[in-house]
């Protein structure tokens, strides 16, 4: 069953009702705001489409924007939840299926050229949904993320592996609801407003609406070989043909989560990305770099693309885990 919608008078600058909408074959929830080029907007645990309540409206004046709570979180529905992560993932795959499906035969909404908003876990979910769909993205913008195996010497944060790696600390989490309360707070470096923090957790108020909040961090790899890596693997070369796709990573640098030595990796994976850094922000850079994040990705999706490279070599292009946005010489780079 959906999330009970709650009055749009409690979700402080999160777009009218007018613009929410629900996918038929799913009840999956989601914001539609805007017109012009497409660009999807996918938020990560422990959060929801309010996230993005800023950056839609940077950008909503030029581009249309659609911005989906996954399942079980948000005001989407709390479906039974299969028992393994991957096929946890999978199940969000399926419901981003039929959102696209829907958008699509409605007849207004292109099969190509979105552009792709990713946070958190909504960066690897997003990626493979890309891939699987052998989605032509027009651009890609990723906002303190992962979508690689963890860096050499990365540490999760110690509450966070209690949570995955402890049945007795994870069923405390979800009575308490621990894990939402402390990112409202500890994700960001300005405290939000009351109201604001109110809003971000008001779909979890209910003990029976946070279960995929958990499973979501109980999902959280633990090394290269884990097996929710697996929806990252190379799939037959879909997506090859992408050379050079324009990626924005813009990130908050003091993140407890995603640290600096996340970012180093994005930059050495792809050293063709427009990187922004934010140093007074945290994890929710949407909100801490709220006027500038929206400035600078309004900016970015607004300039003309690029051709692609055709030097780019077969070569290149194998070696990358997402081989639609690999390195090209002639992408612009930006540091700061």
């Amino acid at each position: 069953m959906p999330s009970p919608s709650p009055s749009a008078d409690l979700l402080p600058g999160y777009p009218a009702a007018d613009r929410w909408r629900r996918v038929p074959r799913t009840g999956q929830h989601y914001v539609d705001s805007g017109t012009g080029p497409p660009v999807l907007l996918l938020h990560g645990n422990p959060s929801w489409s309010y996230q993005w309540r800023h950056l839609i409206d940077a950008l909503s004046p030029d581009f249309r924007c659609v911005a989906p709570d996954l399942a079980g979180l948000g005001l989407s529905p709390r479906p039974p939840v299969p028992a393994s992560s991957v096929d946890r993932h999978l199940l969000q795959l399926d419901h981003l299926d039929a959102l696209f499906d829907h958008l699509v035969a409605g007849g207004d909404a292109p099969r190509d050229g979105w552009t792709l908003v990713l946070h958190d876990w909504g960066a690897p979910l997003g990626w493979a949904w890309a891939r699987r769909r052998s989605l032509r993205p027009a651009r890609v913008v990723v906002l303190n993320s992962i979508c690689f195996p963890w860096p050499s010497g990365y540490r999760l944060p110690v509450y966070l592996r209690w949570i995955r790696d402890h049945r007795g600390v994870a069923a405390l989490a979800h009575a308490t609801n621990f894990f939402p309360r402390a990112a409202v707070r500890g994700g960001v470096v300005a405290p939000l407003r009351r109201a604001e923090r109110r809003a971000y957790l008001l779909p979890l108020a209910r003990g029976g609406d946070r279960r995929a909040v958990v499973d979501f961090v109980r999902a959280i790899p633990r090394d290269d070989g884990d097996e929710a890596w697996r929806l990252l693997a190379p799939d037959g070369g879909a997506g090859d043909h992408l050379d050079a796709l324009p990626l924005f990573v813009g990130w908050g640098m003091r993140d407890p989560v995603f640290t600096p030595l996340v970012l180093r990796e994005w930059e050495r994976r792809f050293p063709h990305a427009r990187v922004h850094r934010y140093a007074d922000a945290g994890h929710y850079v949407m909100e801490d770099a709220a006027d500038r994040l929206g400035h600078d990705v309004r900016g970015f999706l607004s300039e003309p693309s690029e051709p692609p490279d055709p030097s780019a070599s077969s070569s290149s292009r194998s070696s990358s885990p997402f081989p639609f946005a690999s390195p090209s010489a002639s992408s612009s780079s930006e540091r700061g």
